[in-house]
């Protein structure tokens, strides 16, 4: 046997390992093969994609070590793939870490040139579709009266709103309330733990300690009584405990419609009547579970009433609103996984865990 059969025949056996391994997520049970047509779509080989919109998300994945450029290698395997195989018009977009990234680029792509054939993304994901690093998109300072209030609006997934609120009394103490009216744009890009532990930080430079309860709660006597590791989470405790706060904050998450649709509105602009929307990702085939809200939590967003919903994946959403042919794995991907379900599904092969959704289906 040569050395490029021997090859090729353990190229083909990862591969096939590779799908196998897929093959055993949790979702990938035969009703939801069934329900989303998984499998070669004959009909998109009657116009060979010549225009192709490859968007790879960068965003680091916290307690891991992989690149948080990562999705740019098997975009470039992929734009070599279409110019290859169909002597495609390839563009790739370039540093996209926030969906304002994201928004600033395609929107010079509708003004200049016509729509792809193909866009595919390349990114985390969920069951809520492409995941990037939660940043801030508006903020604003209000002050009405004695009563400061700083609303933030991020996003990480387009549709669902993460919002932070920091209320304060303005006459209760001019230093804070100067730092609040001078600093709040520096607070944007800090996480809503940081931006906690900063203005505590400040509360406890600024704020006088009840000596009383402080020495009701965490004398020397009753911290005798703990345990050493657990002294220095008391004496924190009570630092807050027995100062007077100079804020509330509070967090939360909302659907929001407005998001979700100025995001499906680009993809509709993107992408030819008869083209695709791939997202390659983890879950945007997959059903998402049921799951019993708290009163901090949000449903997902294929679970709720928007456009018409419920709906039964991310997929089957997003070509409801846009009216496009859209495809994306069921359960979990890599990176050569989704190269790989690309290149089965331009080839006309068929194969498991991949949903693709037709508006005609809907």
């Amino acid at each position: 046997m040569s050395l490029t059969l021997k090859n090729i025949l353990r190229i083909s056996f990862l591969i096939s390992l590779l799908l196998w391994l897929c093959a055993t997520d949790v979702y990938s049970d035969e009703s939801q093969l069934l329900s989303c047509g998984s499998s070669s779509y004959s009909g998109l080989k009657q116009q060979p994609p010549r225009r192709v919109l490859l968007i790879p998300l960068l965003s680091k994945e916290p307690l891991t070590t992989a690149s948080p450029r990562w999705s740019e290698q098997p975009a470039r395997t992929l734009a070599a793939f279409y110019q290859n195989r169909f002597n495609a018009d390839v563009k790739q977009l370039h540093d996209i870490w926030s969906w304002l990234d994201y928004y600033q680029q395609v929107e010079q792509i509708m003004q200049q040139q016509t729509a792809f054939d193909r866009v595919i993304f390349i990114s985390h994901g969920g069951f809520d579709g492409p995941i990037l690093t939660n940043a801030v998109y508006w903020h604003d300072l209000q002050i009405s009266g004695n009563k400061g209030k700083l609303l933030q609006f991020s996003e990480a997934q387009p549709g669902l709103k993460n919002i932070l609120s920091i209320i304060y009394d303005t006459g209760k103490n001019p230093i804070f309330s100067a730092y609040m009216a001078s600093h709040w744009p520096e607070l944007a890009p800090m996480k809503p733990p940081e931006v906690r532990h900063l203005l505590k930080d400040l509360e406890k430079q600024l704020q006088p300690l009840d000596t009383a309860c402080f020495q009701r709660y965490c004398s020397e006597d009753s911290l005798s009584t703990s345990q050493r590791e657990l002294r220095e989470a008391r004496l924190n405790l009570c630092e807050l405990t027995c100062r007077e706060p100079l804020f509330e904050q509070q967090t939360s998450v909302e659907i929001s419609p407005e998001q979700f649709f100025h995001f499906t509105n680009t993809l509709s602009s993107l992408t030819a009547t008869d083209g695709l929307i791939f997202f390659g990702a983890c879950n945007p085939g997959s059903e998402a579970p049921e799951k019993t809200l708290a009163s901090d939590e949000t449903e997902f967003l294929i679970n709720s009433p928007i456009a018409g919903g419920p709906h039964k994946s991310y997929v089957d959403l997003v070509s409801a609103v846009t009216g496009r042919i859209t495809a994306g794995p069921i359960g979990n991907s890599s990176a050569e996984d989704i190269v790989n379900r690309v290149i089965m599904f331009e080839s006309g092969r068929p194969q498991r865990n991949l949903c693709i959704v037709t508006p005609a289906t809907k």
